[in-house]
């Protein structure tokens, strides 16, 4: 039953596209400008839709997101060049040796902004038995 309804759908979807193709040619070889400009027409209302579509539903949750990230950038970047310009102006200032080996000390140590998800690495998937 559900394979007689497939091939039926087949056959309207195929007369349908069928009858497309001998509209589209019958215009073109009547008035070959008319049609050319007729597409036009549909291909730049159809970008206008896309564009207006686009800018209202689509860019707005991701804007907010994109400045929010701008933002936590800004501030984080600030944060780590006050944090290494106190270290340039400690070692400046005493200039021994000391304690320019604490200040690579400190700066090899980088802020964890990351962290790692450790998964299940060594167990693979036994594809045979899918």
């Amino acid at each position: 039953m559900a394979l007689l309804k497939n091939r039926t759908s087949v056959f309207i979807v195929g007369g349908l596209i069928i009858l497309a193709l001998i509209g589209l040619v019958g215009s073109f070889t009547a008035n070959p400008a008319g049609f050319i400009q007729r597409i036009a027409v549909i291909a730049v209302i159809g970008f206008i839709i896309y564009l207006v579509v686009r800018k209202f539903s689509n860019s707005s949750p991701q804007k907010k997101e994109q400045r929010a990230f701008l933002k936590a950038a800004k501030r984080s970047k600030k944060r780590f060049h006050q944090k290494s310009g106190d270290s340039t102006v400690k070692t400046s200032s005493l200039g021994s040796l000391t304690s320019l080996k604490k200040s690579s000390k400190t700066k090899k140590k980088s802020p964890a902004h990351l962290t790692v998800i450790d998964g299940k690495k060594g167990k693979k998937k036994n594809r045979a038995s899918l």
